[in-house]
């Protein structure tokens, strides 16, 4: 699963971007990929695991959320069929 944010251009032109994954390891476990940067430039990518794919899901909601009330909007999202990722 993957969610793409991005900002609307500031006066200085610059897109900013959050792009969080979420990907099933070889374990059992679950780990929530999250980079975030300046587009067009190389991001910094933090990585956090979990025991289940119910607690990676939150937390990859948290992220959504809190990142859309900094002023991100969603672009795109893969992988879920879910109608309320918005």
């Amino acid at each position: 699963m993957r969610i793409y944010l991005q900002t609307q251009p500031a006066d200085t032109g610059v897109i900013r971007f959050v792009h969080l994954i979420l990907q099933e390891d070889l374990i059992g476990g679950w780990t929530l990929i999250r980079e975030s940067g300046k587009q067009g430039s190389p991001g910094t990518i933090k990585r956090e695991h979990f025991q289940n794919q119910e607690a990676a899901l939150e937390a990859m909601l948290k992220w959504r959320d809190k990142n859309i009330s900094r002023g991100y909007s969603v672009a795109f999202v893969q992988g879920d069929k879910r109608p309320n990722w918005n």
